[in-house]
């Protein structure tokens, strides 16, 4: 049962904090995707986000075994990011890895990483899951980073940044139309304004993000969207 906390940014512009936490969510989401791997929420896990905490504390907090973290440090075009898989009961390490890399492959990165924690936790990957696994991801690396830049400024569910955040979203899906989880962040940032009164017409607000989420849905049924879908829905006007 693994918690991952923050892949923490190492970088010299604190701008690059929306990349770190892009990779944290996304490895997260893949690992969730399996039915035999309890993953610790996302919630949960950035709790921890900027604090110095004993793994073996967190390990009792949370009731998990092991505890992945990490680090990422983007320099122009490069990337370098380090990840390490902590016994929660011990302390010890079961492993460290760092990988330097052209930015162009961080979706090769985020697989390997997921890789080898399946491997070390020994879970069996059955008939189907590897494909659940690698659902298809974003094809444009510009639109991946506009992706983690919308999503972490939606996050501060202020109007400013809902607006910001939903222009970045835009952009994404007009770089990269058939990837699924621009799609669902921009129902969100719409939910958002009908549900916090941002907008002026909250109902035509609620049915954009329905809109959005069905889009998403179109795409790739995975559990992620379906929640997303079934919360705007039954929340139109909350």
């Amino acid at each position: 049962m693994p918690l991952i906390r923050l892949f923490v940014n190492m970088s010299d512009d604190p701008e690059q904090e929306y990349f770190s936490e892009g990779i944290s969510e996304d490895i997260i989401t893949s690992l969730s995707r399996l039915p035999d791997l309890f993953v610790i929420a996302r919630n949960s896990t950035f709790m921890y986000k900027g604090k110095s905490v004993n793994v073996q504390q967190v390990s009792r907090e949370l009731g998990v075994r092991y505890i992945l973290e990490g680090s990422v440090r983007k320099v122009g075009d490069r990337v370098r990011v380090t990840a390490q898989l902590i016994d929660g009961r011990t302390g010890h390490h079961v492993w460290a890895e760092r990988y330097d890399r052209k930015l162009e492959d961080i979706f090769a990165i985020q697989d390997e990483v997921t890789l080898k924690i399946l491997k070390d936790l020994q879970v069996k990957l059955i008939e189907g899951e590897q494909a659940r696994l690698y659902s298809r991801g974003a094809e444009n690396i510009d639109a991946y980073l506009k992706y983690c830049q919308g999503r972490g400024n939606f996050l501060h569910l202020d109007k400013g940044r809902n607006i910001l955040a939903r222009q970045l979203l835009e952009e994404v899906v007009a770089l990269d139309p058939n990837w699924e989880p621009p799609y669902s962040w921009l129902g969100w940032t719409h939910w958002v304004d009908a549900a916090y009164g941002y907008s002026d017409n909250r109902e035509e607000s609620a049915k954009k993000a329905a809109q959005y989420a069905q889009k998403a849905i179109s795409i790739n049924e995975s559990p992620c969207t379906r929640l997303a879908e079934l919360y705007i829905s039954d929340h139109k006007t909350a």
